[in-house]
């Protein structure tokens, strides 16, 4: 099925379920007494004045910073795969990587591209696969929906590592500790993307492609379309279409990125030191605070010493980057250990900020109605991966 056919379908769907409710009803207070209370807990803290001014300065700097960079991320990757979708090298990785992914996440070999790219770089990386028809020609459509989740898992992968691995320089358990954090990141994944995979099986069947063979007249999986002209033309082409693809990918996500990152990061972030001024990214520490009411279970699945370390994880569900500014004073006060390093990177590079960039990636690939979904079986793949490579620790180490 072509995608601009699923994006009509859709919107089609979406007009028959529209309904006319009353004006005003029990919703409508709920509502606003939910919104009084939100922007209360935060006005109470920040004062009315700051908690504005840190509201729009996060929001812009998230523009500037956030989204035009996962825009070019997204604009390198589309064009990437658009030119190996072309010529044909998708379809050595959906053969030769099959008898891995499949056993593993359930998904064709095709997505290894995938999963290369995100680990080179960040979570949306993933989505030209959802977009480019050389890639979903090899995708039943439940696969489709599982992409957000599997990018998610590889998503600042290297970035975690080499810089877990800088902090270990010149102690070997450190650097072993972080390898045990890769592996356990892996089998967390695995759990996020066939969880995933279930609830998008109940959506749109086990057998429905992406793309129905029907649709192409031909079987795309023995033969490919190619663009006209040479192969240098082509070359050209197909990176320039790839990276338009991925501009509107970017603009997709914007909204997604700047709303409900900006919340996320409020609510992470606490006051600097001196008290508030209304510069971006400060808040009032919710997130951390909550993790340490649920220490008496977080604390025995992920084998901290030390309670404090729990900001990291919590962290890393808004910004995996922030939460890695916290690793080199963990170790110089003791806080953490070669144990908790194999934990923490598991869960630095599962989680890599999935609530910051879930809901406008599942937007992005038209899968709005499986945000939900997508968020919670990847916090629990993202547990999963630290209490795997907390126990790997205690296995091999």
């Amino acid at each position: 099925m072509a995608f601009g056919a699923k994006d009509e379908r859709e919107s089609a769907e979406t007009e028959r379920e529209a309904k006319l409710v009353p004006a005003v009803n029990a919703e409508t207070v709920i509502a606003l007494l939910a919104g009084a209370a939100v922007f209360a807990l935060f006005a109470t803290q920040m004062g009315v004045a700051f908690t504005f001014k840190t509201m729009m300065a996060t929001a812009h700097d998230l523009i500037l910073n956030t989204v035009l960079f996962l825009m070019g991320v997204m604009i390198i990757a589309g064009a990437f795969t658009a030119f190996i979708a072309e010529f044909g090298i998708v379809a050595i990785a959906n053969r030769a990587l099959a008898p891995l992914m499949r056993p593993l996440f359930g998904l064709p070999g095709a997505t290894s591209v995938g999963v290369v790219a995100t680990y080179l770089s960040d979570n949306p990386a993933i989505m030209p696969l959802g977009t480019d028809r050389g890639f979903l020609k090899y995708f039943r459509q439940w696969q489709v929906a599982t992409l957000v989740n599997l990018g998610t898992v590889f998503g600042m992968g290297l970035i975690v590592t080499t810089f877990m691995l800088a902090q270990s320089v010149g102690d070997l358990s450190l650097g072993r500790a972080v390898l045990i954090g890769n592996v356990g990141a892996l089998l967390g994944g695995i759990v996020s993307v066939r969880a995933m995979g279930f609830f998008g099986k109940r959506k749109y069947g086990r057998d429905a492609m992406a793309m129905p063979f029907v649709d192409e007249g031909y079987n795309p999986l023995k033969v490919r379309e190619v663009r006209p002209g040479n192969r240098a033309q082509r070359t050209l082409q197909s990176l320039l279409d790839g990276g338009a693809g991925g501009v509107k990918m970017g603009l997709d996500i914007m909204p997604g990125v700047v709303i409900i990152c900006t919340l996320v990061m409020m609510l992470s972030y606490g006051a600097p030191e001196g008290g508030y001024t209304g510069e971006a990214y400060e808040g009032i520490a919710f997130f951390p605070w909550l993790g340490g009411q649920f220490s008496f279970i977080i604390e025995p699945l992920f084998g901290f010493a030390d309670p404090r370390a729990i900001a990291f994880p919590v962290t890393s569900w808004a910004s995996v980057g922030a939460a890695l500014g916290m690793i080199p004073q963990f170790l110089e006060t003791g806080i953490i250990g070669a144990k908790e390093v194999a934990v923490l990177t598991a869960i630095g590079i599962c989680n890599a900020g999935f609530l910051s960039t879930h809901v406008g990636m599942m937007d992005g690939l038209r899968e709005r109605e499986l945000t939900t979904v997508a968020i919670g079986t990847h916090f629990i793949g993202g547990m999963s991966a630290g209490v795997f490579a907390h126990f790997l620790f205690l296995l091999l180490g």
